[in-house]
């Protein structure tokens, strides 16, 4: 594969402190969402910053995975074509880890709090079984 054919630096995955400086407004206004389950529902917030860099991270793999197509496309090298879907399983694992922590630390510790942790803890481990392998 020659150098026209592989996917620009800019859209390989970012480490995340180079992520989290990308987000330049400190802004720590809170978002209310809601999660809607089979057995609850429970609203709470999380901070502006912590939901754009989720969104931010999931923009980016988009893109990477445009990128991956594209390479599909020009008939790239198969190595290449799945170290670029490596790369993109690990930046999506990334975002789960952020997704799970702010579970953790908002919706769990809100349900401690309000004294329905163990409705959310079996909603808990009901998402990790189909989420974990």
């Amino acid at each position: 594969m020659n150098a026209s054919n592989r996917l620009p630096k800019q859209s390989l995955p970012l480490s995340q402190r180079e992520e989290d400086l990308l987000c330049d407004n400190n802004n720590q206004e809170n978002t209310q969402h809601h999660h809607e389950h089979e057995h609850s529902v429970h609203s709470h917030v999380h901070s502006e910053e912590s939901l754009r860099r989720i969104v931010n991270r999931l923009s980016r793999i988009e893109g990477h995975i445009r990128g991956i197509k594209t390479m599909v496309q020009q008939s790239s090298p198969c190595p290449d074509v799945l170290l670029q879907i490596a790369a993109v399983r690990g930046a999506l694992d990334r975002v789960a880890r952020i997704v799970l922590d702010e579970h953790l630390t908002e919706c769990i510790g809100r349900a401690a709090k309000e004294g329905n942790i163990e409705d959310e803890l079996e909603q808990l481990k009901a998402a990790l079984d189909r989420f974990l392998p």
